[in-house]
């Protein structure tokens, strides 16, 4: 008799989006068919997706996920930020699995372990393991990726506490020398600034994105510290990003910008989201 597989219960699923499988099904399937996605030239390494709740920021991931509807990858790798008051800087899932109401996506413990060891030897330390935590910006892509994927993959989840450029690098680096051989997906959850005006969010937002599309992860951390951009995900955005360098990936494409004020009608203190597709060009 096999063992009972240990599955993370989702915590948001009725809150953050709907529970009802059939009609989660059909929202995740019409924002993307409503996405006037551009044409996207190479192979699609990674994507950048927001993570508020769907009726907020579906519209403007659904960009991203039309990119790569179809993709077989075996392996992905979600990293997101940790919201919650962890002592770690570095989290990742105690269980053996995440469900959503689409149903359960394995974890790849493997290459899980692989990355923690990988982690303690350049980091002196790795991924502390939690049980049934509540972070909402992994799992919300979850639902996205199980209708666009044609392949039973297997998920690599990563939330960062820290993110410092030395741990945001780090961590790509280390990512990248794992997927070297696998048929991977690299995925960065993060919104925008948050609760400004809307033509305050739009620079802001717009000198955030400008270092997204000009592939300067070091400049994704920088922004921000000079208060001129936000992003509560830079560092998982900035790993991503040098984990896709090492892999070959030599182009960032903005697919979408709006904010929750496009969806509320309230400007006055909105989020801003963004999605992009990262490609290797094979010239």
């Amino acid at each position: 008799m096999k063992p009972k597989t240990d599955i993370r219960p989702s915590p948001i699923a009725g809150r953050w989006y709907t529970s009802d499988p059939l009609g989660l099904a059909e929202e995740i399937d019409t924002y993307i068919d409503d996405a006037e996605t551009s044409p996207v030239s190479g192979e699609i390494i990674a994507i950048m997706v927001p993570h508020a709740g769907h009726r907020y920021s579906g519209p403007v991931a659904g960009h991203a996920f039309a990119a790569i509807r179809g993709m077989k990858p075996d392996l992905v790798a979600v990293v997101s930020p940790m919201h919650y008051a962890y002592q770690n800087g570095l989290i990742t899932s105690a269980h053996q699995a995440y469900a959503t109401p689409l149903g359960v996506i394995p974890i790849d413990i493997d290459i899980l372990n692989a990355l923690d060891a990988r982690l303690k030897e350049e980091l002196g330390h790795g991924l502390a393991r939690v049980a049934e935590d509540s972070e909402h910006s992994l799992e919300i892509e979850l639902p996205f990726l199980q209708r666009v994927l044609e392949s039973d993959f297997q998920l690599l989840p990563v939330m960062m506490r820290d993110q410092s450029a030395h741990t945001a690098r780090t961590l790509g680096k280390a990512l990248a020398g794992l997927l070297q051989e696998r048929k991977a997906l690299l995925v960065a959850s993060s919104d925008l600034s948050h609760f400004y005006p809307q033509p305050v969010a739009e620079n802001l937002d717009r000198k955030f994105l400008n270092y997204v599309e000009n592939f300067d992860p070091q400049g994704v951390l920088e922004v921000e510290e000079r208060g001129q951009g936000f992003a509560c995900g830079r560092g998982a955005v900035a790993s991503v990003l040098w984990a896709a360098k090492e892999l070959g990936a030599n182009r960032v494409q903005v697919l979408n910008w709006a904010t929750s004020g496009d969806v509320t009608g309230d400007f006055s203190q909105v989020v801003g989201y963004a999605s992009a597709v990262v490609t290797r060009d094979p010239a």
